[in-house]
């Protein structure tokens, strides 16, 4: 995209360990992982991720 923004959507995702990633609205959400409800451009969804992902331990880490 060289130096034009990035004017794409994109949905927030969450897997089973409560691990966050970014995925482009109109591709299919992969096997494993959840949308959590948060959609818009990049850079609004990684400040949302920034928000509600405190802890990086995977969640099976945290309750084992």
């Amino acid at each position: 995209m060289s130096n034009r923004e990035d004017a794409r959507v994109y949905t927030v995702l969450m897997n089973h360990e409560e691990q966050y990633s970014l995925w482009l609205k109109c591709n299919e959400i992969p096997r494993g992982w959840q949308a959590v409800g948060k959609e818009g451009q990049k850079a609004e969804c990684l400040e949302y991720i920034k928000n509600v992902w405190k802890d990086m331990t995977p969640l099976s880490l945290r309750k084992g």
